[in-house]
């Protein structure tokens, strides 16, 4: 499938060696000022090139087709779908001749070929991560609508190989008081930890240097969540953001609050326990809590604590050393790699981790917009 999303729906289309990839957004109330500078600067941060990521170089410039409308000087939503293209100006599709009868080891070319009986070799056609820069331009346009109720997503990059903080088995409390996002959003690679920002960057360095990778952890935090979002028993918010971050190419492991910790505690250690809130906020119900191992969800909805995730990237599995596979005949052979690629797929996919958060986070207010006859009658000015 390639929409993702109930309400505000994002679809997907094109190919890493195609002429343009793009989306469809679905459900986007009108009236939504559209600020083109904030679309921009969010595909900025994701697109390729510089010292820790590929060489690829691509613009990768925002152009809205459809589902806009200028008026007094602004562009609004319609209400309509909203269309958008990224142009492909950089394709090296010639780097990628000597795989185009065989299939790389950790990719998806194996799988797809076994499924359709075709695939693109080039870059990895639908399955290469060039894709996610439309998911970036979705997640952005996603904020757009959270800032009318307060909520801010933020991403970083917690480790890289060992170096850094791999879990939050520690306690999510300590863990905030470690992290920076004001780091990591001055960092070259996303570093949330100050302290081991140069040697994650050397590390990063080396691999590219010496055609290896090496694998990530991004921690993602939702702030201003108000408690209610979330659409049991199969639309669970924890479930839609798993879901949403595993499919991010790359992720192969997700954890919500304490994540996989809470295996190792008592009940008396893992409840948050409840306290009276200070502040106000949207929503009837407002509460604080001792603690945050849930993560911000209870029983799949929010609970107006932070929402904190984390996304384990596995080592990006185009490397330049000789590997063994097989190729479309069955038969054994040897192959080296050549073309562009990340060294660690976890920087830039920090950004894309942030863009499915948002996404979600959309898509669950539109949903529980009508969950009470009072919202709904307020919705239509009967109440």
């Amino acid at each position: 499938m390639n929409t993702f999303g109930k309400r505000f729906a994002l679809s997907s289309f094109g190919e890493s060696h195609g002429v343009a990839i793009g989306g469809v957004i679905d459900g986007m109330p009108s009236n939504v000022e559209i600020n083109l500078e904030f679309l921009q600067n969010e595909m900025s941060k994701r697109k390729p090139g510089g010292k820790y990521a590929t060489n690829r170089k691509e613009d990768d410039e925002l152009r809205i087709l459809s589902g806009v409308f200028e008026e007094n000087g602004k562009l609004f939503s319609t209400g309509a779908s909203i269309g958008f293209v990224i142009e492909n100006t950089s394709q090296h599709s010639k780097d990628y001749e000597n795989i185009k009868e065989l299939f790389r080891p950790g990719h998806g070319d194996f799988g797809y070929f076994a499924k359709w009986g075709i695939r693109d070799y080039r870059g990895g056609g639908r399955a290469s991560a060039r894709e996610t820069a439309v998911r970036v331009a979705g997640g952005a346009f996603a904020q757009l609508l959270l800032n009318h109720f307060g909520i801010e997503v933020k991403s970083g990059v917690l480790s890289v190989g060992e170096i850094g903080v791999g879990s939050v088995s520690s306690g999510y409390a300590e863990l905030l008081g470690a992290v920076d996002f004001g780091n990591a959003r001055n960092s070259e690679i996303f570093a949330l930890l100050p302290e081991c920002e140069a040697s994650q960057k050397e590390l990063i360095k080396s691999c590219k240097d010496s055609g290896e990778s090496v694998g990530a952890s991004v921690l993602s935090v939702a702030k201003g969540l108000f408690a209610g979002l979330g659409e049991p028993m199969y639309d669970k918010l924890d479930s839609k953001i798993a879901e949403a971050m595993m499919n991010i190419n790359g992720v192969k492991a997700v954890e919500i609050g304490a994540g996989v910790a809470v295996s190792k505690l008592r009940g008396s250690e893992n409840n948050d326990e409840l306290l009276p809130a200070s502040n106000g906020g949207f929503g009837a119900m407002r509460a604080e809590f001792g603690s945050n191992n849930a993560g911000g969800v209870l029983a799949g909805i929010s609970s107006g604590a932070d929402l904190v995730v984390l996304s384990h990237f596995k080592p990006t599995p185009s490397i330049f050393s000789e590997q063994r596979t097989i190729n479309k005949r069955g038969e054994a052979v040897k192959f080296a790699l050549v073309g562009r690629h990340d060294p660690c797929i976890g920087v830039r996919g920090s950004v894309v981790a942030t863009a499915m958060m948002r996404l979600v986070l959309a898509d669950m207010l539109l949903l529980g917009a009508s969950s009470r006859l009072e919202m709904l009658k307020r919705a239509w000015s009967f109440a």
